[in-house]
């Protein structure tokens, strides 16, 4: 894994363009990867249940690099960045080493965070398989009847929540 993650702001709806954009644009040696977090998740529709694929983070786009100096003067280049995160205007930090490894883990290498399964007994969850697994004090809420869970991740030190599929496959 690279030592070096940022958090880049972006217009939301605009972060896959943005990715395409990055992809072409931005010299190889400024930027190892530059990708958006997703979620897998069940949604009905029209009375039928699909797997789709969301954003994790919407209005962020994030990226790898070992040469943020280069990297922050090739995002010159790119129309519609907001702004990094942790960039007061003088330094630009990378997200925490260990918020880092918790995403890349949570993510997979594909950066999706696939659906988990699980149980619920009396008051409590019990993650079976899926990226949840052993994360069940992270989970804050679940609505089963959207098959999801609100779980609290921490980006910068601030906790953010995000939906993540979760198919709970009993209740006793």
């Amino acid at each position: 894994m690279y030592d070096n993650w940022y958090a880049v702001q972006v217009r939301c709806g605009r972060e896959d363009e943005i990715v395409r954009a990055c992809d072409m644009i931005i010299d190889n040696h400024a930027l190892i990867e530059c990708f958006i977090p997703r979620c897998k998740r069940m949604r009905k529709i029209r009375g039928q249940w699909h797997n789709i694929e969301e954003i994790l983070f919407r209005g962020y786009v994030f990226m790898i690099s070992d040469h943020i100096d280069d990297l922050f003067n090739e995002l010159k280049k790119i129309p519609d960045l907001t702004k990094l995160l942790g960039n007061d205007g003088k330094n630009i930090y990378p997200i925490y080493k260990d918020e880092a490894i918790f995403l890349a883990r949570f993510g997979g290498s594909e950066h999706v965070v696939d659906i988990s399964c699980g149980y619920i007994e009396g008051d409590s969850i019990c993650i079976t398989n899926g990226p949840l697994m052993g994360q069940e004090g992270s989970i804050m809420k679940i609505d089963r009847h959207k098959r999801v869970a609100y779980v609290d991740v921490s980006l910068f030190g601030q906790i953010t929540t995000v939906q993540v599929g979760l198919e709970v496959i009993s209740k006793s």
